[in-house]
């Protein structure tokens, strides 16, 4: 019998892949693996390894989740190191935990290998802390996708708010926390493809998401909160040092 690794590819940034990661990959026999993961990370593997997509955008299912559970099974029974790789974190939003379940009865060895989620990385990547003293000492992270029916209110005493899944249903989203006694004011930035080099950062209020929601580009993080101001300031200092350091590079002074 073989053995599967439930693998946390992390939030883009190849480099941010864990130690540990990167070893079992080294080992696979079978890669299983989903739309985010980075292709620099397939890589990684051995030449006679066989990778599998089985991810799904925009709710496009390259297979259903049933199939691709079986199809774990099926290459574990043949004494394969199995893969299954997932971005960010396998637990978060992941479905990690039905696989893990589905295995476990199965009689399957599995090893959960943790991975940085985007829900912690896209802030953090964007210089927006998710705790700050005297401005955040709570966040939550929620999922904005339309098949949950999430219950907004229990969100309304929450510092910060990371919302995943959920760049399509932002004038929605910013809607129904407004109604729930969030501020309209209140800041929201949307971080594109974080940790990338494609990486971008739109600032915005819950307010003007909820009017005229700006254009924001999948996979996006959405954060809400008052550490999002903390987040502008600090990119509008590095805007500013990088100008500088150009302008000193243009005038010819090596800095």
């Amino acid at each position: 019998m073989g053995k599967v690794y439930l693998v946390g590819g992390g939030p883009g940034d190849p480099e941010l892949l864990t130690i540990k990661a990167y070893k079992v990959l080294k080992s696979a026999d079978v890669v299983l693996y989903d739309a985010l993961v980075s292709k620099d990370i397939l890589t990684i593997t051995k030449l006679d390894c066989l990778k599998i997509y089985v991810g799904k955008r925009d709710g496009r299912h390259s297979l259903p989740q049933e199939e691709i559970n079986e199809l774990i099974y099926k290459f574990a029974r043949q004494d394969k190191i199995v893969v299954r790789l997932k971005g960010g974190d396998p637990f978060v939003f992941g479905r990690g935990g039905e696989e893990l379940t589905y295995l476990k009865e199965k009689g399957i060895e599995v090893e959960v290998v943790p991975g940085i989620t985007s829900a912690v990385a896209a802030p953090s990547s964007a210089l927006i802390p998710l705790t700050h003293r005297g401005v955040s000492s709570s966040f939550a992270v929620v999922t904005g996708h339309p098949n949950r029916g999430i219950d907004w209110s229990a969100f309304a005493k929450i510092d910060t708010l990371v919302i995943l899944m959920g760049v399509k249903r932002r004038q929605e989203i910013a809607r129904d926390l407004i109604k729930t006694g969030r501020d309209p004011k209140e800041p929201v930035a949307f971080v594109e493809k974080a940790t990338t080099p494609e990486q971008r950062v739109i600032f915005s209020s819950l307010e003007e998401v909820a009017l005229n929601p700006p254009e924001v580009r999948t996979p996006a993080v959405m954060v809400v909160g008052e550490v999002v101001s903390l987040g502008l300031e600090m990119n509008l200092v590095s805007d500013l040092n990088n100008l500088s350091q150009l302008a000193l590079r243009n005038d010819g002074i090596d800095t």
